[in-house]
């Protein structure tokens, strides 16, 4: 199967809808679960990883839901295609720079995907746009389900379910939101928002999630602990902080519209000329001012597209998918120069 293939639509994530889609730009729910009498994929002698991949295979055919994912084996695929799928948030970094046998799952609206021989055997994550913790977990739940009716999992009676990682034991449940949070950085209140965080046990991460940059003043906000807390615990704690940073996030909104607005508004318009104008661009410059055009819109300051569309560009000029359009590899000045040509474009005034 050819990767191009795979794609028929823009992914869940990039919808721009769902409740407090202004500043959640996305919801990410994640199980991390083992076979049970099977070694775990970081042992360093996995030798085993094909007969667990062949073994997931079989049990996602079997499902009700199998026939409507995309399974894609990832050893010996070229590093462009793997990045491309990282760059769609169907895998991690890990899993994308792997080896050996491994594949992800996913369905055509790139809301569900499974990970098979990350850090663990299988990593089952729904994306939603917007803030829709509930949903989202509704939906790994099931497949958890699903697939546990046809897997045997690791699973011990006092510490729950075991993982590679002993932060992940128990339910195995990671929660995150992808957060829009330009007024927090723009008002310098984003420091004391993350202090909060971490007293509240949880993580921030940047765009890729885990040892990734944050571009673009988009944030993942996570649970760090799963040991010991139910799923209803992991979710209401996670939805009290979100609501709360968005609630700041909105008073610094406020503030700007009310104080700064000239601050404001010079921001977004430069942040204009430099997309509808410049020659070279690279991925973190352009992440940060598609930010700016991302506030503007929501703000009402700027009505020159669809939320949807704007964030599609995000997407279109990280590299692989900027690479796949160009049709070849290019390095990163080529990048930079057919990446700015593109967002001129896509936004200057002859695509009006």
């Amino acid at each position: 199967m050819k990767i191009d293939d795979c794609f028929k639509n823009d992914g869940e994530w990039l919808k721009g809808a769902g409740p407090n889609s202004d500043i959640a730009v996305s919801t990410r729910v994640r199980l991390a679960r083992n076979l049970a009498n099977r070694r775990f994929p970081t042992h360093p002698d996995h030798s085993d990883r094909r007969e667990v991949l062949d073994e997931i295979k079989d049990a996602f055919d079997a499902i009700p839901a199998g026939s409507s994912f995309i399974w894609y084996e990832l050893d010996g695929q070229l590093p462009m295609d793997r990045r491309l799928l990282m760059e769609r948030h169907l895998i991690s970094r890990e899993l994308a720079e792997g080896s050996g046998p491994r594949a992800v799952a996913f369905d055509e609206t790139e809301s569900m995907s499974v990970m098979v021989n990350e850090e663990d055997h299988l990593r089952i994550q729904c994306l939603r746009s917007g803030l829709r913790l509930r949903e989202a977990f509704d939906c790994v739940n099931q497949l958890d389900d699903d697939l546990s009716e046809r897997l045997a999992f690791a699973f011990d009676p006092i510490y729950g379910y075991l993982t590679s990682c002993p932060t992940n034991v128990g339910t195995g449940l990671r929660v995150s939101v992808m957060l829009h949070l330009p007024a927090l950085v723009m008002t310098q209140h984003i420091e004391k928002v993350f202090r909060a965080v971490y007293e509240m046990r949880m993580t921030v991460r940047g765009f890729y999630g885990e040892g990734t940059e944050a571009y673009g003043e988009l944030y993942q906000i996570s649970n760090q602990i799963t040991c010991g807390r139910s799923e209803e615990d992991i979710l209401a704690d996670m939805e009290a902080t979100i609501q709360s940073i968005i609630h700041y996030e909105g008073k610094a909104r406020h503030e700007l519209a009310e104080k700064g607005r000239n601050r404001l508004e010079d921001r977004i318009w430069r942040s204009w000329g430099t997309l509808t104008n410049a020659r070279l661009m690279s991925s973190e410059e352009a992440m940060r001012h598609l930010s700016s055009l991302r506030l503007g819109h929501v703000m009402g300051m700027m009505d020159k597209f669809e939320l949807r569309d704007l964030q599609r560009l995000f997407l279109l000029s990280q590299p692989a998918h900027l690479q796949r359009m160009e049709g070849k590899e290019l390095d990163s000045d080529a990048r930079d120069l057919a990446r700015a040509e593109f967002l001129r474009n896509r936004l200057g005034p002859e695509a009006n």
